[in-house]
């Protein structure tokens, strides 16, 4: 008894300890104020997810041998376990950057990860403020109400039952590669308990509810291969029709195929610049192709040290690459992932940060700036007239080509620039899109890196530091290990 007591004491104790400023809280519902039990572990604000229910008066188990707490919130089930970042909602496992506290029986959360992650899933009305500690909870009013799916002989007939009539240009739609088909509705919300337990029949195999600030992305991971698809609106009743035409027999064989094409296995690290190409020079003499060989090195002994992915080097020491070769390089090796790193340089040196590149048109005057510069490595070259103009159109055609790879691409850019921002204390100037022709081609998701300003003194003597530089592979490194897990998941299930 005097031990159980002594426990008690001693959870108590460091509980008061670790105990920070709680989050304020106010409830739309009845405008109820509240405050949430946090922790202050010094890489973010962690809560309590038994208070949480108390405040959202929901349900919720708690299981202390295995460490784990279930939230039963708007008809659906969080599954929350203890040091893991894992988090579990209905059958959708999700990924946050943290790992999960455990003081006693209660499970302390990072705040910006969950709360972001319970928007997009469960609750599209709440909003959290990391800055003012706030959580405004909202319970909104769903205009996508109801799913129902039709298998049919040619294909399969998706209906979304809507409260409104959206207008034609508010809905786009793409099947991916991958078998995953994506309809967005700008303006959207929708009622994801219902939709996830709708019947999905034999061709559905899943169902994703993404739910943004202004719009809602629902993607259907398909069994069978999409020869086309098509969307209409109804009038009377007014829902979303969209027609998938698929064969009648898919090949086993193309799956099997498919599934292996995109496990993650091989990642491709290019290094800037190299021999007679020095890339940009800072004040004090820094070369961006020292720096950018260094980070890859440093991102390549962590993938290789940590996972069981091989690494793939267009240069593992200070040599010409010629730039056309470097996909070339990525693609023979069965590449899953491009990942070029680069310095960047600008007459105002006033600038610094980082920033990650998607190939596309450039839309700002500094994308077409940087591009212009990385490109002219060309003129090192011995076949200049290998390279093609790439004007908007030429660049079109060279997207079009690696369009099945763009949303991945899009997904890995973000990723790359959530990490940095979290290790950096540069600016974040976001993910971009440029022509570059180092990723012309590559026949995989694909991004260049500018990790910072050698123009600007002050970055250039941070990049100077391997402790910096580690900082900035590590990020890459957590990136691509996030984009991994994230990409594998839709693989997980056959």
């Amino acid at each position: 008894m005097n031990k159980s007591r002594n426990y008690i004491l001693v959870v108590l104790i460091i509980t008061s300890l670790l105990l920070a400023a709680p989050i304020r809280v106010l409830y739309r519902v009845d405008m109820r104020q509240d405050k949430l039990r946090t922790l202050d572990r010094g890489s973010g604000t962690y809560f309590s997810t038994v208070d949480l229910a108390r405040i959202l008066a929901c349900r919720y188990y708690v299981n202390p041998e295995r460490q784990k707490i279930v939230l039963y919130i708007a008809n659906h089930r969080v599954k929350i376990s203890a040091k893991s970042s894992f988090i579990i909602i209905d059958d959708q496992v999700l990924q946050m950057p943290m790992f999960t506290k455990v003081i006693g029986e209660d499970v302390y959360v990072p705040a910006e990860a969950f709360f972001s992650i319970i928007k997009r899933t469960v609750i599209p009305g709440l909003t959290y403020n990391s800055k003012r500690q706030m959580l405004d909870i909202d319970i909104v009013n769903f205009n996508i109400i109801g799913l129902a799916i039709e298998d049919k002989a040619n294909g399969t007939i998706i209906r979304l039952q809507t409260k409104d009539q959206f207008k034609d240009g508010n809905i786009s739609s793409f099947i991916h590669d991958n078998g995953w088909f994506y309809l967005t509705v700008v303006g959207g919300i929708a009622d994801s308990s219902v939709i996830v337990r709708a019947d999905y029949g034999k061709a559905v195999r899943r169902i994703l509810v993404d739910q943004l600030d202004e719009s809602v992305q629902l993607a259907f991971q398909l069994r069978p291969k999409i020869e086309n698809q098509e969307v209409y609106l109804n009038r009377d009743p007014a829902e979303i029709v969209i027609t998938l035409r698929t064969p009648v027999i898919d090949s086993m064989a193309r799956l099997k195929s498919l599934r292996e094409r995109w496990y993650l296995d091989t990642v491709v690290l290019d290094a800037g610049h190299g021999g007679k190409d020095g890339g940009a020079i800072g004040r004090y003499g820094t070369k961006e192709k020292d720096i950018t060989l260094d980070i890859v090195k440093r991102v390549g002994l962590l993938l290789e040290k940590n996972t069981n992915i091989r690494v793939i080097y267009t240069r593992e020491e200070d040599v010409f690459i010629p730039i056309a070769k470097r996909p070339k390089i990525a693609n023979a090796a069965n590449g899953k992932l491009f990942v070029s790193i680069h310095t960047n340089a600008t007459s105002n040196r006033k600038i610094r940060g980082f920033e990650t590149y998607l190939l596309r048109p450039g839309k700002t005057a500094d994308a077409i700036e940087v591009a212009t510069r990385e490109n002219a490595v060309i003129k090192l070259e011995e076949q200049e007239n290998n390279y093609f103009e790439l004007s908007d159109e030429a660049l079109i055609m060279a997207t079009m080509a690696q369009s099945a790879f763009m949303k991945e691409s899009e997904l890995l850019a973000a990723t790359i620039q959530s990490e940095l921002a979290k290790r950096l204390k540069s600016p974040d100037r976001g993910v971009k899109q440029a022509g570059f022709y180092v990723l012309i081609g590559a026949s995989m998701p694909n991004v260049l890196v500018e990790t910072g300003f050698l123009s600007n003194a002050q970055e250039e003597k941070m990049l100077k530091k391997p402790s910096y530089r580690q900082k900035i592979a590590q990020s890459i490194y957590q990136a691509i290990v996030a984009f991994k897990n994230s990409r594998e998941m839709v693989l997980a299930e056959e």
